[in-house]
């Protein structure tokens, strides 16, 4: 799965300490969801999408793979 979450932080100039700190993860957390280590659940996922005030599939797409 993709994510263009490093895109949406831009665009609302939060860094990943700040989205970690509106989600409740570390920011550890959110850097391996960017770098496409980590899958998040569905629930860290709706509240990553929540943030940026668009649906989930805006911020996360699935790969051919998947």
């Amino acid at each position: 799965m993709k994510n263009n979450i490093r895109v949406e932080r831009a665009i609302k100039n939060i860094t990943q300490a700040d989205l970690a700190d509106l989600i409740g993860v570390s920011r550890q957390t959110i850097n391996t969801i960017e770098s496409n280590r980590y899958v998040p659940s569905t629930i860290l996922a709706l509240k990553i999408a929540r943030v940026f005030e668009k649906p989930v599939e805006e911020i996360f797409t699935l790969d051919d793979e998947d």
